[in-house]
């Protein structure tokens, strides 16, 4: 997502503390309308985050997307001449890596039984990889911005996102569209819809450029879960870090990994109430 290698502390301060649904709806608008007359919107329940276990991270990595799947963690890394992917045990160096040549700019994963899939920003096309061996085993048009994107295998489809406040379902096979929604807060679109997990029909994405986690039910587009991730990095870590950009979920725990751009640590946690309960 983008290149604010640094974004300006006015600038976090700004969208950080906006309201979710006070948000840009994907054409430099900011709405901050209640949706339409009459409509009912679902509750968004207040999150936190309970850090379980803190782990490191390579602190070069810009990482874009993050998954936990056949007993590995497969992240993403971006930046024109410096995007990998890479596969490995959380915590410890990748135990593969693959280089993308310039000027491909990666973006998010998500892996489909035993291949993957790895999305690039603006260069039109997706690359279909062994997840085993990590190695390219097609490229795939894409049409429009590649952000996040993460596997409904229940449903047999992708979900993605492009930076504005809709949802794309596609083919798991080719990436053609088979439909979107638009995801909303309280009857408020929610853009810059970023990184993204799937677990079953949630769907939880980042909100670039944030440190906000939204949970969404994917057949709605409804938001259920605002999560506000409090300060994970010191004060000195984050003057040489970027924002929060990277969720796994931990499959068989209701646990998961976050981390970020050039973060040089990973964290391992619970979504909690923000009351405490």
């Amino acid at each position: 997502m983008r290149l604010a290698f640094v974004v300006t502390v006015a600038i976090v301060a700004l969208v950080g503390g906006m309201l979710v649904g006070s948000c840009d709806t994907g054409d430099g608008a900011v709405d901050r309308g209640r949706g339409m007359p009459g409509q009912t919107a679902a509750r968004v329940e207040p999150l936190t985050v309970r850090v379980v276990e803190t782990l490191p991270h390579d602190p070069t990595a810009f990482t874009q997307g993050l998954e936990m799947a056949h007993g590995r963690l497969y992240e993403s890394t971006g930046l024109a001449g410096r995007s990998t992917l890479r596969a490995g045990r959380p915590g410890a160096p990748p135990a593969q890596r693959a280089e993308l040549p310039p000027p491909l700019f990666a973006e998010g994963i998500t892996v489909v039984g035993p291949t993957l899939w790895q999305l690039t920003w603006q260069d039109g096309i997706a690359i279909e990889r062994d997840a085993g061996t990590l190695a390219e085993l097609r490229r795939v048009p894409y049409e429009g911005e590649g952000w996040g994107v993460c596997h409904q295998r229940h449903r047999g489809r992708l979900v993605t996102t492009d930076g504005t406040s809709r949802l794309v379902f596609r083919d798991t096979r080719t990436l053609e569209k088979r439909g979107e929604v638009a995801v909303t807060a309280e009857g408020r679109p929610v853009g810059r819809l970023n990184e993204l997990e799937c677990v079953g029909d949630t769907v939880y994405a980042n909100v670039w450029p944030t440190d906000r986690i939204v949970r969404i039910d994917a057949a709605s587009g409804e938001v259920t879960g605002d999560i506000a991730v409090p300060s994970l990095l010191s004060e000195g870590e984050r003057r040489h870090a970027d924002v929060l950009n990277g969720i796994a979920a931990v499959p068989g725990t209701e646990q998961f990994l976050l981390t970020g751009k050039w973060w040089p640590r990973m964290f391992r946690v619970l979504f909690v109430p923000r009351d405490g309960r």
